[in-house]
């Protein structure tokens, strides 16, 4: 196939890529950068809503990854407003230029996040279950909103709730290793709260998967079939390593040093089940947790 991905260069997108080429499918990039001559990659600019639809004729298929870091600094009005315009106002860039085609590729599988159900305590999230109604989840609804001129022109478009990725490389878990390596890293907040996660190797199957699999449309949860407590997310952490997991930062001083960001990312809990990606028959390397780690960081049992 020849497949244009945005958002190439992150931690998710440099993998896909990695991926399809070892497979054999032509890679295009969709970049913000001057396109070099002999460069596969197309430039776009979607604050300006610049991208030349006739140069998408031929595609196969795209796989939209581009977003803003929601975890990179404190949320103010200026970084919330860049976090939903890179989301929102890229992807209906996109899908506008895509419903122009004359060729149009036949499946868009576009990135959103389980940020979409909110926190929702222990309660089992689903992809019929309804969003929730803090900032990141009407990102997420919107984000989804803003195929719509894909679906209407007839592209199979599949969002991707996906959750929090572990890669050695980068991520949460990239965070994370300093603190627990030496011995400070702890629980946050009650504990009680779900964490949704997936391997980075998953992410890139499931988007081959999704790529593939012509029965899969609409939204579909990227999340391992076991999510975890923070409690035991930390402890399985602290395990591998074989570090200690004594600290604990209370909910109050969370607040005070990460401000709203910190609320929705390390205080939220979200329980995410991955029905439809189960019943179409993918089958996931990585299921548990501590298989996940163990193989990430090179520990063995």
């Amino acid at each position: 196939m020849n497949v244009l991905v945005s958002g190439s260069t992150g931690l998710v997108g440099s993998a896909v890529v990695d991926a399809l080429t070892a497979a054999g499918h032509r890679v295009t990039r969709l970049v913000r950068t001057e396109v070099a001559p002999g460069m596969a990659a197309i430039a776009w600019d979607p604050a300006s809503k610049r991208l030349p639809a006739p140069a998408l004729e031929g595609l196969d298929a795209v796989v939209h990854l581009a977003g803003e870091n929601i975890a990179k600094g404190r949320w103010n009005a200026a970084k919330k407003a860049a976090i939903r315009d890179s989301r929102v106002q890229g992807t209906r860039v996109l899908c506008e230029a895509l419903a122009q085609l004359v060729d149009a590729p036949k499946v868009l599988v576009s990135a959103s996040a389980i940020g979409y159900y909110g926190s929702r305590g222990d309660r089992v999230m689903r992809e019929d279950s309804r969003p929730g109604t803090d900032f990141l989840a009407e990102v997420c609804r919107d984000w989804e909103a803003a195929t719509q001129p894909a679906e209407t022109r007839g592209i199979r478009v599949v969002h991707l709730r996906i959750g929090v990725v572990l890669a050695r490389q980068g991520g949460a878990l990239h965070k994370m290793l300093t603190p627990f390596k030496l011995g400070v890293g702890g629980v946050m907040g009650p504990g009680t709260q779900y964490v949704s996660w997936v391997a980075l190797d998953d992410v890139v199957s499931i988007v081959m998967h999704a790529l593939s699999n012509a029965s899969l449309a609409g939204p579909v949860n990227a999340v391992a079939p076991h999510p975890v407590s923070n409690h035991e997310w930390t402890k399985t952490l602290g395990r591998v390593l074989k570090r200690p997991t004594k600290a604990w930062m209370p909910t109050p001083v969370v607040k005070v040093l990460f401000g709203e960001m910190g609320e929705a990312l390390l205080l939220s809990s979200t329980r995410v089940e991955p029905a439809r990606l189960q019943a179409s028959g993918y089958t996931f390397r990585y299921p548990e947790l501590e298989g996940a780690l163990r193989h990430i960081l090179g520990r063995a049992a």
